[in-house]
């Protein structure tokens, strides 16, 4: 242990979280994305939102997946690096907040303000008056697309309220793109109203599957490993334990993989196994070994998110 540089591993472990990894999701998004943007005379895309009726209303997107499923580092990654949303008058021409909590109608006009570099407002300042500033300020800056991440945890009391809101930030001349991303309550949310659903297209990330993602997650594994100096001595089926235990979620798998490789780094191996996924999950997990998907040989029968002081499920008796 003593031999074990440190800052090293640290300076590694920095270096692959910063990383994007790149999926078919990218694209996919991208092409919802670039659908929602003028074309100047050139073809090239621009930061101005397409207007889609005569009242002149913009469109949005909602991106839609279960919790670590990767949406957010999605949409992140790729409204950073649209080219056509880097030069806004101030800025970028986008803009992204995080619901805060408690989660309302008046708090996330403040939060949508403070984040755009608005001075203080009162807090006896009336809700919509709030929502109508943000307009200004949005068209001030040169904002045209605006992306709300964890939306779902908006709609709550002030539900009616908030669908308003978002229906009057795709109309007018101060209209923006709005993106939404959250779980699939959200989807829920947005079909129980009509007028909005028709204004967002619908990008339902899937969960990753060994069958499908198997060949592609094996390089992945493979790339952060050159990154980090080291080999792999991996068990063939050890992508679908990933997948399971990663509740098929696509930013999981990514994050309980960086774990690994990190606990490997951190004993001073030289070769990422199955046993530094195991020390990894297990860490995060509090699981006993024989409950740890990576080491079990029944792992398929182990459900991740059952506590383990569960009884364990009654089984039906098979009639003669």
């Amino acid at each position: 242990m003593s031999g074990i540089d440190y800052e090293r591993n640290a300076r590694i472990m920095e270096e692959l979280r910063a990383l994007h990894a790149k999926a078919p999701r990218d694209d996919e998004f991208r092409s919802h994305l670039d659908r929602l943007l003028r074309r100047d005379a050139s073809g090239n895309l621009t930061s101005e939102a397409v207007r889609f009726s005569t009242t002149a209303e913009t469109r949005g997107i909602l991106v839609v997946d279960g919790p670590g499923g990767g949406k957010s580092t999605t949409v992140a990654h790729a409204l950073a690096k649209h080219p056509a949303l880097q030069e806004g008058a101030h800025g970028p021409a986008w803009m992204g907040v995080s619901v805060p909590s408690p989660a309302t109608f008046k708090s996330l006009g403040f939060e949508i303000l403070r984040r755009s570099g608005y001075p203080s407002v009162s807090d006896r300042r009336e809700a919509w008056s709030i929502w109508d500033q943000i307009r200004t300020r949005l068209k001030m800056l040169g904002i045209s697309v605006l992306w709300i991440d964890e939306a779902h945890d908006l709609f709550c009391k002030d539900s009616a309220m908030i669908l308003r809101a978002l229906k009057s930030l795709m109309q007018g001349d101060e209209a923006v793109i709005v993106i939404l991303s959250g779980t699939e309550r959200l989807h829920d949310i947005i079909r129980s109203d009509p007028q909005v659903q028709r204004r967002f297209s619908t990008m339902q990330l899937r969960p990753v599957c060994a069958a499908t993602d198997r060949e592609d997650f094996d390089d992945l594994i493979g790339s952060y490993c050159a990154e980090a100096w080291l080999d792999t001595d991996l068990s063939e089926d050890l992508v679908a334990r990933l997948f399971h235990a990663s509740r098929f979620r696509f930013g999981r798998s990514i994050e309980t993989t960086l774990n690994a490789i990190e606990a490997a780094l951190g004993s001073g191996a030289d070769c990422l196994s199955n046993d530094h996924f195991a020390q990894a999950w297990a860490m995060l997990e509090g699981c006993q070994p024989g409950r740890n998907v990576f080491l079990a040989d029944d792992w398929r029968a182990i459900d991740p998110d059952r506590n383990d002081d569960e009884p364990p499920a009654r089984r039906r008796g098979r009639r003669n």
